[in-house]
């Protein structure tokens, strides 16, 4: 997995396991999910909030081992703010 890339397993409403992985690209995040190992990642056009805040959650933990930029926290925060403007954090 390169750098960029961060993954995790969720829920979904029928309570079955799938993989979740973020990729940041020129400055953006970009979301795939697939159910079982050997299935084709598929984009999300539109991730859930639960996602970034994953996504948040896993940046800053990395920031302390020089994985990402401190800034990056405050990118991902932002792009929280845009897309979801009653989320407190």
């Amino acid at each position: 997995m390169a750098k960029a890339e961060i993954s995790w397993r969720r829920l979904n409403e029928e309570g079955e396991k799938f993989q979740v992985y973020a990729q940041r690209v020129g400055g953006r995040w970009l979301f795939f999910q697939r159910d079982r190992r050997y299935d084709r990642w598929e984009e999300q056009a539109d991730p859930p909030l639960e996602d970034w805040l994953e996504l948040l959650d896993a940046v800053r933990r990395r920031v302390p081992r020089r994985k990402f930029p401190p800034d990056e926290v405050a990118r991902i925060e932002q792009a929280i703010r845009e897309r979801f403007p009653d989320t407190q954090f």
